[in-house]
């Protein structure tokens, strides 16, 4: 092979044949018909939007969706050995002849590729860019199609064609090697499953595991696109994600790196302009070689007893302080502190765990039962006077169900009361148990105790969250972390170097866990990040060089500017939510709102078709009007806003999910638009706003149009007929940068580098 090409769309891609001529193509991602007369269109999933059932719309005659996509990857020293099953099914009246077609959308390396269907193997054959531009230009003019012009401009794979009777199933498999790029020390593993989203069905299973293995400790393991399952020992890393009855919108993709010591960090940057901030991303992993690396720490959980936890939800809490018992270490510290109207503990002060105090807390536990008012602050108040030794790692598991009802119950004054108590920096995780508590008062409690708040709905099982929450904090390495940048071209009177970091506050890192912070840099270049924190109760630091881009020359990085966006929105909220409404944050709301297309109760309203984009003071108004369901603390509006904000803050994917449409009240699948949870707790999904690569669209009548396009802008806007010979100049000059914009099959109003361009059909 002269030249070699990295795959990155490994869901491979069929061009099919159907039988209406023995020389029609059509198949999985793309349709290819060399028929002169024939015209076949990809297929799309069914979209039902109202909330009623419709009837089905029949299908066509030629047509497939896919069934199952399962992606098994072994990554050694960057390079990646891959193998691919996907099953496809013939949904249509005629059989289907069809061809197997692998576009490939960036350079790289890639060999040794092998095409089994059905087991028998098929040869493939390498198509460079230039020939595949005109196959993928052909097919786009000639079915009048434009989402094949997601991957104008590079290579492919092809091979011969075989038959797909209609209701018959075919399996491929496909094997080839890769080579991943590598970027500031981290590898970038990319898998486009995008291109399984032509499918006239949801995919009834989406199946992806990775095994990684390295000569050096692996660190840092993150997805920005997808929530993975990450388990790590060492040289040796899994990483698995599976999803059911989806459509896949974006690609998969996952970094990981490499390094000897304590700490491993790395950073990733992205600007897009020279006169605007950039952002960053820092991932950074303690090391772990055994217990001797995990500090001793102090446990107290603080449990609601009141009368209202009785029946099942009492039994579930207590399978939750049992599942922490088992799982405290020799030279831990624990106890257990109960309430109602009275406050009771296992013993009056610390114990230290061992066999016999482990068995003796699980008879405590069997004895609890539930009944009494809610003495809030009285519990607080308990759980803070044992708390004395500030070298060790400090966390309080507190839960309740209800609202304060003796002792205190004036909600400052308890944050006040607790705030004060609180003299060793304990981490307070507040769970929250149904809907008929005041969440504010929780958020306010952890914000002022450096922890955070988890809401268990009222169908959430209790010892399952808790579980999961403290399997992740039970080990400690790295206490009272914080991080600071120096940036050799940053002067002193140019003041700090970055800023708007989140999180924002001193946090720990955790054993198999690991930091991931974003934030905002004034000026470009080399730059040192140092991370400091304790080791045990002895004080250490870590640096680590980072290089801050000037400016980026294309979008592979933009999800670290909406990851950012995300957590300040979550910010934003926060602060309103716990001081009050401003102005400047209201209006800062709309604005990454607008630019990024993050849906909140606050800001849905900008999906109406008949809300002006632009006009900042209008939506800022009516956004600070729907602000003031922020003052309902109780009940599921209370539960809701909370359990929202803390999502936005502590999200890790640059993606926002959309949920299953069975969860939103719809049938089947997963889409692209946006979503959000409404006051009643539950996911709307938003059709009309749409993300895509560094962009968002907003439907505006027969139109998406470019959130950054002003309205200025938009009345200098060039009209570009699509499938023109312009349009197919314009593809093939600004490459994906501008093709996966085009793609969309309606008309487009889209800003290239400061020129609004129409498409129009």
């Amino acid at each position: 092979m002269a030249r070699l090409t990295r795959l990155t769309t490994a869901a491979a891609v069929l061009l099919a044949l159907m039988a209406a001529g023995a020389n029609i193509a059509q198949g999985q991602g793309i349709l290819v018909n060399i028929e002169p007369t024939a015209h076949v269109r990809l297929p799309r999933p069914i979209i039902i939007v109202p909330p009623h059932p419709r009837p089905t719309p029949p299908q066509p005659p030629a047509s497939y969706k896919i069934k199952e996509l399962d992606v098994q990857a072994t990554i050694v020293e960057q390079v990646a050995k891959v193998q691919v099953s996907q099953s496809f099914v013939n949904t249509g009246s005629q059989q289907m002849e069809v061809a197997f077609m692998f576009p490939l959308p960036y350079d790289g390396a890639i060999d040794q590729l092998t095409l089994l269907v059905d087991g028998k193997e098929f040869a493939a054959r390498l198509l460079p860019k230039d020939e595949a531009r005109k196959i993928y230009e052909q097919i786009v003019r000639k079915n009048r199609d434009p989402a094949l012009l997601e991957w104008m401009g590079t290579g492919m794979f092809q091979t011969s064609v075989f038959p797909v009777p209609p209701g018959a199933e075919r399996k491929v498999s496909l094997r080839y090697t890769q080579l991943c790029r590598k970027d500031q020390g981290l590898t970038d593993f990319l898998f486009p499953l995008s291109t399984a989203k032509y499918t006239s069905h949801a995919i009834e299973k989406v199946n992806i595991r990775l095994s990684i293995d390295s000569s050096v400790d692996i660190k840092n393991v993150y997805s920005p696109t997808h929530s993975v399952d990450v388990k790590r020992e060492g040289r040796h890393a899994t990483v698995s994600y599976a999803s059911q009855n989806s459509v896949p919108t974006s690609d998969f993709r996952l970094f990981y790196d490499v390094e000897a010591g304590k700490v491993g960090a790395s950073v990733l940057s992205y600007r897009p302009a020279t006169d605007q901030d950039g952002y960053f991303l820092l991932l950074a992993s303690p090391q772990i070689k055994g217990d001797a690396d995990r500090a001793a720490k102090t446990v107290l959980f603080v449990l609601d007893r009141s009368g209202s936890m009785s029946g099942k939800k009492i039994e579930q809490a207590k399978g939750a302080l049992k599942f922490v018992l088992n799982n405290l270490r020799e030279g831990d510290l624990f106890n257990i502190i109960t309430y109602d109207s009275e406050v009771q503990s296992f013993r009056p002060e610390l114990q230290r765990f061992n066999e016999q105090t482990r068995g003796e807390a699980l008879g405590y536990v069997e004895g609890i039962y539930a009944g009494g008012s809610t003495n809030i602050s009285g519990a607080l108040a308990a759980g803070f006077k044992q708390l004395v030794d500030s070298h060790r790692p400090n966390y309080m598991l507190f839960l309740t169900d209800g609202l304060p009802t003796a002792g205190e119950t004036n909600e400052m004054k308890i944050v006040a009361n607790a705030k004060s108590a609180n003299q060793v920096r304990a981490r307070v995780v507040a769970f929250g148990v149904g809907y008929d508590l005041n969440s504010r008062l929780l958020d306010k409690l952890v914000r002022e105790n450096f922890g955070q708040s988890e809401y268990v709905r009222p169908d959430e099982d209790i010892e399952a969250r808790v579980s999961r929450l403290f399997s992740r904090i039970e080990s400690p390495v790295l206490t009272d972390v914080s991080i600071r940048f120096s940036v050799d071209s940053q002067k002193t009177e140019d003041g700090q170097p970055v800023n708007r970091i989140y999180p924002k506050d001193v946090f720990d890192l955790f054993a198999g866990e690991q930091l991931v912070l974003v934030g905002r840099y004034k000026k470009p270049g080399t730059a040192k990040v140092v991370v400091t924190g304790k080791v045990g109760s002895e004080q250490q630091s870590f640096d680590f060089p980072a290089e801050l881009a000037e400016q980026s020359s294309d979008a592979t990085n933009a999800f670290i500017e909406k990851l950012w966006a995300m957590r300040r929105v979550g910010e934003i909220i926060d602060e309103m939510d716990l001081k009050g409404k401003n102005e400047e944050l209201v209006k800062e709301l709309v604005e990454l709102a607008t630019r990024h297309g993050i849906m909140t109760p606050y800001t849905s309203f900008l999906a109406d078709e008949t809300t002006q984009l632009h006009a900042l003071a209008k939506n800022s108004d009516e956004a600070a009007v729907r602000l003031r369901q922020l003052s309902v603390s109780e009940g599921q509006l209370g539960v809701a806003q909370r359990r929202a904000k803390g999502e936005l803050q502590r999200a890790e994917s640059a993606t926002v999910a959309t949920p299953l449409a069975s969860e939103a009240g719809r049938g089947g699948g997963r889409y692209a638009g946006a979503s959000f949870r409404d006051a009643a707790d539950k996911v709307v999904v938003v059709e009309n706003v749409r993300n895509i690569g560094e962009k968002c669209f907003y439907k505006r009548g027969d139109q998406w149009v470019d959130s950054t396009i002003s309205d200025e802008l938009a009345k200098k806007a060039r009209h570009v007929k699509q499938f023109s010979d312009d349009y197919f100049r314009l593809a093939e000059k600004h490459g994906k940068n501008l093709s996966q914009y085009l793609a969309l099959d309606e008309r487009v109003l889209v800003n290239l580098a400061g020129e609004a361009c129409l498409i129009e059909p």
